[in-house]
């Protein structure tokens, strides 16, 4: 497995450079770190004692992946899950937050290892995560990102805005999707008329 700050350059890369969409929730957006981030923590990028848009375009790529590893992997303890998860759950923490976790938890839960969909990776999710991972070691991965992947799907099925970030304009496989389909084996990846499927109640 790449190393932690190996897996921040990769999600960085993964999510592009500066996009205001409104059809984001997040808004603007550089490397990922949205405007609300940055507020969040207090980042002011350019020093001028406001943190708005600017601050956002200002954004490096190095101080992306501080972030990233600072407030998405370390903050939220992803480095006591087992090793195979957490390229995955950090990948997805920047994505989603802590509905990261809790689309974890759910999961381990579905596998007979209770864990409260509480969003934080506490012991009861560690002690779950273990015992998945020792009962399951060449799938508990692929069952997380296929989680993911579901969650993607729900989240446009409720959210008609979202759409366009599930499905491409030509019907095929959106960035999330792909994202997602990143961290399962291929085995596993939806067939381009399986995805067509899914999404054919879009309309």
């Amino acid at each position: 497995m790449p190393n932690v700050r190996e897996i921040a350059q990769e999600i960085v890369a993964r999510e592009g450079g500066f996009v205001n969409d409104p059809d984001d929730p997040g808004g603007a957006t550089n490397f990922g770190v949205t405007i609300q981030t940055l507020r969040r923590l207090g980042i002011d990028v350019n020093r001028d004692t406001r943190i708005d848009v600017a601050d956002v375009k200002a954004l490096t790529r190095a101080q992306a992946v501080e972030i990233y590893l600072k407030h998405y992997y370390e903050g939220p303890g992803i480095a006591a899950l087992p090793e195979v998860l957490q390229p995955s759950v950090f990948d997805m923490y920047v994505n989603a937050g802590p509905n990261a976790v809790k689309i974890l938890q759910r999961l381990l839960t579905e596998m007979g290892f209770p864990s409260e969909p509480d969003g934080v990776i506490g012991p009861q999710t560690i002690r779950a995560a273990q015992m998945a991972f020792d009962a399951a070691p060449s799938y508990l991965a692929d069952a997380y990102g296929i989680a993911r992947r579901n969650y993607y799907y729900d989240l446009a099925d409720r959210r008609p805005a979202s759409r366009k970030f599930a499905r491409a304009r030509d019907g095929g496989k959106g960035g999330w999707i792909k994202r997602a389909e990143e961290f399962i084996a291929p085995k596993y990846r939806l067939t381009a008329a399986q995805h067509a499927a899914r999404v054919a109640t879009w309309g």
